[in-house]
C-alpha cells in the first residue's frame, strides 16, 4: 500500500495494541515517530518474518528484503540476522532445497551452529543466562526443530518440547517446515475451526 515498513508496521500496531505484542515492539509503538528506531536483539525478527521467505523471487531479494522488513523494530545485528536466516531456510524450503543444502547455508552464511540435538536443547532451558526470547538463541533452536522433524507436526512438537518462548520458536520453526512439507489440511481445518 506504498508505505514503509516502519509506516505499516506502526500503523498496525497502533490498530491492535492489545494483540500480545513484545515488550520491545510495545515500547516502539509509544515513541512518537515509527522512523525511530528499535535496535532489539529479540526474536520478533525472525518470528514475523514468514511472508518474505514466501513471497521473495530470489534469496538475494529475500535477504534484502527481510532487512528492510526487521530495521524498523529490530535494528541490531542478531535481530537482521535472525529474520534473514527465517526467511531464506523459507525461501529455500520453497524452492526444493534440501534439509542438508539449507542447513549448510545457514551455517555458512549466518555462522549458527545447527549441530546441537533436540535434546541438547531442551537441556540448556535451565541454564541461568540462556534466553531464548533473544534471536541468538532461539533462531537457530527453530532451524534444528526444523532440520530434526518428520513432517509439519513433528517439527511444531519438537520445537514445543523445547520449553522456554515455544510459541515463537513453533512460529519460525513451523514456517520452514510449512515451506519444507506443507500443512497438512485437517490440521489447517483444526485451527481454522479454532
Amino acid at each position: 500500500h506504498h508505505k514503509t515498513f516502519a509506516e505499516a508496521l506502526w500503523t498496525w500496531g497502533k490498530k491492535y495494541p492489545s494483540a500480545g505484542f513484545g515488550h520491545s515492539f510495545k515500547g516502539w509503538l509509544k515513541e512518537k515517530d515509527w522512523n525511530i528506531q528499535n535496535n532489539s536483539a529479540g526474536n520478533g525478527s525472525g518470528m514475523r518474518i514468514s511472508a518474505v521467505g514466501f513471497c521473495g523471487k530470489s534469496l538475494e531479494e529475500v535477504l534484502k528484503t527481510a532487512e528492510e522488513a526487521t530495521v524498523p523494530t529490530h535494528n541490531s545485528a542478531e535481530g537482521i540476522k535472525a529474520a534473514q536466516a527465517i526467511a531464506s531456510s523459507i525461501f529455500l524450503a520453497r524452492t526444493g532445497k534440501t534439509k542438508a543444502e539449507i542447513k549448510q547455508y545457514v551455517e555458512s552464511t549466518f555462522g549458527y551452529d545447527l549441530d546441537q540435538s533436540v535434546e541438547e536443547i531442551k537441556s540448556k532451558s535451565s541454564i541461568q543466562g540462556y534466553h531464548q526470547e533473544l534471536a541468538r538463541y532461539s533462531t537457530p533452536d527453530a532451524i534444528i526443530a526444523f532440520l530434526s522433524g518428520n513432517d509439519y507436526e513433528d517439527v511444531i512438537r519438537t520445537a514445543i518440547t523445547y520449553g522456554n518462548d515455544t510459541d515463537t520458536v513453533a512460529c519460525m520453526a513451523g514456517a520452514i517446515a510449512a515451506a519444507y512439507y506443507g500443512v497438512p489440511v485437517e490440521l489447517a481445518e483444526q485451527a481454522a475451526y479454532y
